[in-house]
């Protein structure tokens, strides 16, 4: 793709929006940026940009036609239907996005791991295992660095692990990584996506242009990703913790087994894994398998698995106060991510739930809830409707807050000794935050106060009894 003296329109100036921008300056393409936000809404970046000789329609979309912009790049969170994609698709303007220019512009291998759940602690997980091996890793995309800003620094002999959503691969062309990996589909997304099929498409294209030469793991117990397995052009592999695969990855009785070309590989046992729950184990076969075909040795695989303790916002353990532990799962930003969250305890649970829906059903999580939680305290957009859903399967222990901190503090009081805190709420962020990761912040901020108050409390208790006896 030559972009030099290229007019490139880039939509959306999110994070990134201004990645793509600077990439774009950098090969010497003509860029304006644009976003229906204005600009008082923006920070430093995007001023940045602008003195590097990009330029900005801010606050509503310019016209697209033919002579002015050459390309588009539409930004992840902009949804295709946005009215200068649609005007430039139908002048027969390129539109393109972020993943598309990474893979176009990469000298390095690729994997690329999307699914409903899962994705994060997946894509960190395999990124330490090649690490472990020695080899230069880039581990980014939807998580943490936006590939764009840095592929120029990796080379042949390096490879990136990319976790990608739905939202990139709508804009995939030629996009086709060496292994390519989805760990489940449910429902998610529906609020853009329109109905699971185009949802299941949408995942689809993250394997559609590989050859025979490539890799898709699948997870063999998902219905809908096992069904993929015909449209694939590469060679299939199935990991499943359910099923005894004649090939793939698969648990017998207590190890994690290789069947790969008639030989079989022992990892490790289940018990070794750092990371809990039945869906990290289902993480960790699809780890396994993605770094086995690549040549992982299985000494390699284990030691990474006994040690990697997961990723920040999932399951993560903030801290124990009187005896509750709290849990930050902020990640959870859907009904089936709660779900499996919900599965990884065996203890009562106060579950902190509510935000933004994004076209989900909430009859199966609600389910879970009768079964697992012994106080929800819920708040935000959808608050009302997780209740009306929890009432009718028959759960009544329901408080309602108007806002975060009350919520968690409502959580604090509620908790005995023993319980769980949660925060797993199985809806997006975006009505009161920018993100799950700021929310998640902000559980792990009042977490901690709440303890130094609690350690402060009993060290004046203790005081008063010592003075009491003097």
């Amino acid at each position: 793709m030559k972009l030099k003296g290229k007019k490139v329109l880039v939509v959306g100036a999110a994070k990134t929006g201004l990645s793509t921008a600077r990439f774009l300056l950098r090969q010497g393409a003509d860029v304006t940026v644009t976003d229906s936000k204005e600009k008082d809404k923006f920070n430093g970046d995007l001023d940045e940009l602008l003195k590097n000789g990009a330029r900005a329609v801010l606050g509503n979309y310019p016209d697209v036609r033919p002579g002015i912009y050459d390309l588009l790049v539409v930004s992840p969170g902009v949804p295709p239907s946005v009215a200068p994609a649609v005007s430039a698709r139908q002048q027969g303007i390129p539109v393109t996005g972020e993943l598309e220019l990474v893979y176009r512009y990469a000298r390095t291998p690729i994997v690329a791991i999307t699914g409903t759940n899962g994705k994060t602690t997946t894509t960190s997980l395999v990124g330490e295992i090649f690490k472990a091996v020695g080899r230069r890793t880039l581990v980014g995309g939807n998580i943490g660095t936006t590939l764009v800003d840095v592929i120029k620094d990796y080379g042949p002999q390096d490879i990136i692990v990319a976790e990608v959503s739905s939202f990139q691969l709508e804009t995939a062309e030629q996009f086709r990584p060496r292994v390519a990996v989805i760990l489940n589909i449910a429902p998610d997304h529906l609020d853009r996506h329109g109905t699971i099929e185009n949802y299941i498409a949408a995942k689809a294209l993250i394997f559609a242009r590989q050859g025979p030469g490539d890799f898709t793991v699948l997870n063999y117990d998902d219905p809908g990703t096992r069904a993929l397995a015909g449209q694939v052009p590469g060679q299939v592999i199935f990991f499943s913790r359910r099923h005894s695969l004649e090939e793939g990855v698969l648990v017998q009785g207590d190890r994690i087994i290789v069947r790969l070309a008639s030989v079989q590989t022992d990892v490790l046992g289940t018990g070794e894994l750092a990371i809990p729950g039945a869906h990290n184990l289902e993480n960790a076969l699809a780890a396994v398998a993605t770094a086995f075909v690549m040549g992982v040795a299985p000494t390699v695989l284990a030691q990474t698995l006994r040690s990697f303790a997961g990723v920040e916002h999932r399951l993560e353990t903030v801290a124990d106060i009187n005896g509750v532990r709290y849990i930050n799962d902020s990640k959870g930003t859907n009904p089936e991510a709660s779900i499996k969250a919900l599965e990884a305890f065996d203890r009562p649970i106060v579950l902190l739930a509510g935000g933004r829906n994004k076209g989900s059903d909430f009859t199966a999580f609600s389910r879970r809830v009768r079964e697992k939680v012994r106080v929800l305290v819920l708040l935000g957009e959808c608050a009302d409707e997780i209740e009306r859903s929890a009432r009718e399967e028959g759960f009544v222990s329901v408080k309602r807050v108007s806002d975060f901190r009350k919520a968690v503090l409502e959580a604090y009081r509620a908790a005995l000794p023993g319980d769980v805190v949660l925060l797993s709420p199985a809806c997006a962020s975006w009505d009161m935050f920018k993100n799950y990761e700021e929310r998640g912040n902000l559980f792990k901020s009042i977490v901690l106060e709440l303890g130094v108050r609690s350690q402060e409390s009993e060290f004046k208790i203790q005081n008063e009894r010592i003075g009491e006896n003097i």
